[in-house]
């Protein structure tokens, strides 16, 4: 049952099948192997527009709703996860300057960003800090005019190469979120290899050591860092990642129908077998269900419908799970040769499980997902149970 798009998005979505097809899912596991993205990819990105999808067209972007945004996320986390999470880290630094940026932090910024001219990061998570970010210890400090910045990030993705830095930090007023560009003294990156999944993301430690930026640096109000900038951000994050596992969930489909069509044991195809129908079910079942709820949380964004904080939250979850049960499943159909660098199911996998940590891990969703529930519901959870009826 082929998703359901208006023929505007239809037509995006073939578009991006076919820039993954030729540019990315060919490339992925050399991307994996050598743990970065190639320049000449991110360039090409940069000149198809899809840096800038999301950023409103008077600054230069192509101002694409939410729906196409999650396509696009959707088809690069196809062929590779870690070039999918390019596309939310820029997405996530550019909607926060769009929402919460001053008129110049606008105009100055944001053309640089659509353009690809700079590769925007964001820099919360610190070595002690990861899902708590209200507490942040990273020390921003007025002297003069200026800001005083020393400090740790940690799993910055593509910080190894990032151009322009949205950094959290703790001033006198509380969490502040200040715009930090590379090649400022005191800011050095540190590129941090070998991980589980995303390995071609280019992550990094950035080490802020009396880092100096001007006051206008600051996004927003100072002390609500987390409650207005790092909300609006991790939010965007989530839908894009949301989509990423959509992704995962159609690579693991696509490349366990092909294995089981082909390959033989006991004198059969291995799709003749139950089991391995059960477990081909069960993923495809995963993906449309995962593509519904993306596609609900995208129209409920278009539409500035306040649901969308929910449904964004549940897609990521149902999404990021269920990649992990497909990736799981799928190398267990291929055997031995889901184990081995031969197929992608191992990339896959490792990609998955990092779904479940980044922009709130899966036990945070499930705190905020109850948390709607109840809020939803009335409250009846506060109240406690209902009274029992009484017996007529």
């Amino acid at each position: 049952m082929p998703l359901s798009l208006a023929p505007e998005h239809e037509a995006r979505r073939v578009e991006f099948q076919g820039f993954v097809d030729e540019h990315v899912a060919p490339f992925a596991d050399a991307f994996h192997r050598a743990q970065r993205t190639p320049p000449e990819l991110i360039a090409l990105l940069a000149e198809r527009g899809y840096l800038g999808i999301s950023i409103p067209k008077e600054f230069g972007g192509a101002g694409e709703d939410a729906v196409t945004l999650g396509l696009l996320a959707a088809e690069l986390a196809r062929g590779c996860s870690s070039v999918r999470s390019l596309l939310t880290v820029h997405t996530m630094v550019a909607l926060a300057i769009l929402r919460w940026g001053t008129r110049a932090q606008r105009e100055r910024w944001l053309p640089e960003l659509a353009s690809g001219r700079r590769i925007g990061a964001l820099a919360l998570s610190e070595p002690g800090v990861g899902s708590d970010a209200k507490s942040v210890t990273t020390r921003i400090a007025a002297q003069g005019t200026d800001l005083v910045i020393d400090g740790e990030k940690r799993w910055i993705t593509y910080g190894e190469i990032a151009d322009l830095f949205l950094v959290f930090g703790r001033t006198e007023e509380g969490p502040t979120a200040v715009l930090v560009e590379r090649g400022r003294p005191g800011l050095r990156t540190e590129p941090i290899r070998d991980l589980l999944g995303i390995r071609a993301s280019m992550t990094a430690s950035v080490h802020l050591d009396g880092c100096r930026v001007e006051a206008d640096h600051v996004v927003g109000r100072r002390g609500l860092g987390i409650t207005q900038v790092a909300s609006v951000a991790l939010d965007l994050g989530r839908y894009t990642v949301a989509w990423g596992c959509v992704g995962i969930l159609r690579a693991c489909v696509e490349a366990c129908v092909a294995y089981t069509s082909r390959r033989e044991q006991f004198g059969a195809p291995l799709k003749e077998h139950q089991l391995v129908r059960r477990m081909i079910s069960d993923m495809f079942t995963d993906l449309h269900a995962s593509e519904m709820l993306c596609m609900e949380a995208g129209r409920l964004r278009d539409r500035r419908d306040p649901g969308a904080l929910s449904a964004t939250a549940m897609a990521k979850y149902f999404a990021s799970t269920a990649a992990v049960r497909a990736a799981g499943d799928a190398v267990q159909l291929h055997g031995a040769n889901g184990c081995s660098a031969d197929y992608p199911l191992q990339r896959l996998l490792g990609d998955a499980r990092i779904m479940e940590i980044i922009e709130g891990s899966s036990q945070i969703q499930q705190i905020t997902i109850a948390e709607y529930a109840y809020l939803e519901h009335g409250g009846a959870g506060r109240r406690g149970p209902a009274a029992p009826s009484k017996e007529p």
